[in-house]
């Protein structure tokens, strides 16, 4: 991935104005809203698309073992499949946005990342309302396209709001660790896989308070957005293995079912 005369020019300066101001004592300052990076090879910033890479692959090998060990006649298969592949976009797009910050990349990334975030929701839908109620399942599967589609022509069409692009993830991220928390709380005796929920549920919300930390990069290479990204690495794994016990167990359950029947 080239980069253009006037990239490389910004860059050199960027860490020309670094060298001055640690000359003179002074804090290191963020341009355009991002800590000063030192490239690697063809990436801008490496800790964050290395981790994200990781973290998609640690998404394909769970997807493939949950494939394998899981039967399509699962009740929760092809959302939890679906789920993977929204996740495995999310993490490429993560990975590019982090190799070469661009207006497409950067969207890209923020776009990919609140589908993630909304088919969590739905999936913990699907499971605690959905198998039961799949018209309800289904409706809400509706309302959440509508909401995406509508966050996004906005971010899009009318004005790229940071904040507001924030506020909603995070609003819609309450509901979701709100949502599955309940369920896992009220299922953790009687199925004791759910605790595996649970442990994700409370790691990612403690995980992301590594956001809120803001300081330069260790080695101009590892920040706290870094940091995050390689810390959920096991904690997508441990949902993934989450999602293959669940789903075998409702099988299990619906084969119970149908022998009774």
């Amino acid at each position: 991935m080239s980069w253009t005369c006037g990239d490389d020019c910004k860059y050199e300066c960027m860490w020309v104005t670094v060298g001055l101001y640690l000359q003179e004592g002074h804090r290191v300052p963020q341009f355009h809203g991002k800590w000063p990076f030192s490239r690697f090879l063809f990436m801008q910033e490496p800790a964050s698309a290395l981790a994200s890479f990781l973290n998609g692959l640690a998404n394909l090998v769970m997807l493939c073992r949950y494939r394998t060990s899981v039967p399509a006649s699962s009740p929760m298969y092809h959302t939890c499949v679906a789920f993977a592949w929204v996740s495995l976009n999310a993490w490429f797009w993560s990975t590019v946005f982090h190799t070469r910050d661009t207006d497409l990349t950067e969207k890209m990334d923020y776009f990919c990342a609140s589908a993630v975030i909304l088919h969590s929701v739905y999936l913990c839908c699907v499971r605690t309302v959905g198998l039961q109620h799949p018209a309800v399942a289904s409706a809400f599967r509706a309302l959440l396209l509508l909401l995406l589609t509508a966050h996004i022509s906005y971010l899009s069409l009318i004005h790229f709001d940071y904040g507001y692009n924030l506020a909603a993830n995070v609003g819609i991220g309450l509901v979701n660790v709100a949502w599955w928390l309940t369920w896992c709380l009220r299922n953790h005796r009687r199925l004791p896989h759910v605790r595996k929920c649970m442990v994700v549920v409370l790691l990612l919300q403690g995980l992301s308070l590594l956001e809120l930390l803001d300081f330069p990069p260790l080695f101009w290479v590892l920040d706290a957005h870094a940091i995050w990204h390689i810390s959920t690495i096991p904690v997508y794994i441990l949902f993934f293995s989450f999602l293959e016990d669940d789903s075998l167990y409702l099988l299990k359950e619906l084969e119970a079912k149908f022998k009774l029947d």
